[in-house]
């Protein structure tokens, strides 16, 4: 937990990131009035100005604490709100298909990722760290992979970089699948949950789509960053068997539950099941799931400062070529998924 003494310098970047979130917003209105709709969602256009505002100016000190924090524990808290709109009653109707097929999507995934990456000349642990970054949840399953298969500090560097350019791209151009496959909020919510990298990135690539997308996205996406502590299993597994020590299996025994599955994750089970119980009335879902796109739209606005397209460079062609053929794998067999089961 934070100390309340640092809390003042988030104000500067959290004003800047609250300023752009508002200006998008602001402009969204615009395009209502005039357009007649919004072609471009206050989300997008708050991810667009921050990234054409860091283009050109790179946030020093005084600013980066408050754009950190927007980017990441706004955006953590309104996963954690969302909770709130979804019944864990909604998990069983979903049906058992569609928790296997998430689960057998994932491991699919990262099999051939990590095939990929081979063919492209990276490094088994470097293969790895991108496999799991892609198939699972970005860059927490690249952090909590790391330590298990004692991955190197450039290979971890290289594949978090290309990570955050890639998963901006994705949450910017996923929803234009929504009219060029024809696809229903609920089929678009299942291939943004199995395709976005994070948890919070897929409140950003569905809100624009509609409120269920949002809600079959982010208990989809769930499902699938579940899936993080059976494979950090596993990797520590073999990682004992490899080696005449057992400081992997150490680590796994150490590594605290936050580390495989996240606090607002935890927090977003914890509300489903109260709003599961009846414990969260009815009156309050609408302000809720409203406070929750605030926060989201704010916190893009951190997301597009946090972007340095230097760091295309920094990652190399190697890990670009294996990311970005693992996530166009990923997105045909998540359309495939929704074909299968006959998802309407």
């Amino acid at each position: 937990m934070r100390s309340l003494r640092d809390v003042p310098s988030f104000f500067p970047g959290a004003t800047l990131c609250a300023a752009i979130g508002i200006v998008a917003i602001g402009v969204q209105r615009v395009e209502q009035s005039f357009l007649g709709g919004p072609y471009f969602e206050a989300i997008v256009i708050a991810i667009l100005l921050g990234a054409l505002i860091r283009a050109f100016w790179a946030p020093g000190w005084p600013w980066v604490k408050g754009i950190e924090f927007s980017a990441k524990m706004l955006l953590e808290i309104a996963v954690a709100m969302l909770g709130a709109s979804i019944s864990i009653r909604a998990i069983a109707a979903s049906g058992l298909g569609l928790l296997f097929g998430v689960a057998a999507v994932v491991v699919f995934s990262i099999l051939v990722s990590y095939a990929i990456g081979r063919v492209f000349g990276l490094s088994r642990r470097l293969a790895l760290l991108v496999a799991c970054g892609n198939s699972i949840c970005g860059n927490s399953a690249i952090v909590a992979v790391a330590p298990i298969i004692e991955a190197e500090p450039d290979d971890i560097v290289s594949s978090i970089a290309f990570t955050a350019i890639l998963g901006v791209a994705v949450v910017l151009l996923l929803p234009l699948l929504v009219p060029l496959l024809q696809l229903s909020e609920m089929q678009y919510g299942v291939v943004a949950g199995l395709t976005v990298y994070a948890v919070p990135q897929v409140l950003a690539a569905t809100f624009p789509v509609g409120i269920l997308s949002t809600q079959i996205g982010t208990l989809v996406k769930l499902m699938r960053v579940l899936m993080l502590g059976p494979v950090v299993f596993l990797l520590s597994l073999g990682a004992c068997h490899a080696s005449t020590n057992h400081g992997a299996g150490a680590r796994l025994r150490a590594m605290p539950l936050t580390r495989v599955v996240p606090w607002f994750i935890l927090g977003f089970l914890l509300l489903a099941g109260m709003r599961s119980a009846g414990w969260v009335p009815h009156a309050v879902l609408g302000p809720v799931v409203e406070a929750a796109a605030l926060l989201t739209i704010v916190a893009m606005a951190g997301l597009g400062l946090s972007v340095d397209f230097r760091d295309l460079r920094r990652a190399g062609p190697s890990v670009i070529a294996t990311a970005l053929f693992a996530i166009l794998l990923l997105g045909g067999v998540s359309i495939a998924l929704i074909r299968v089961l006959s998802l309407t």
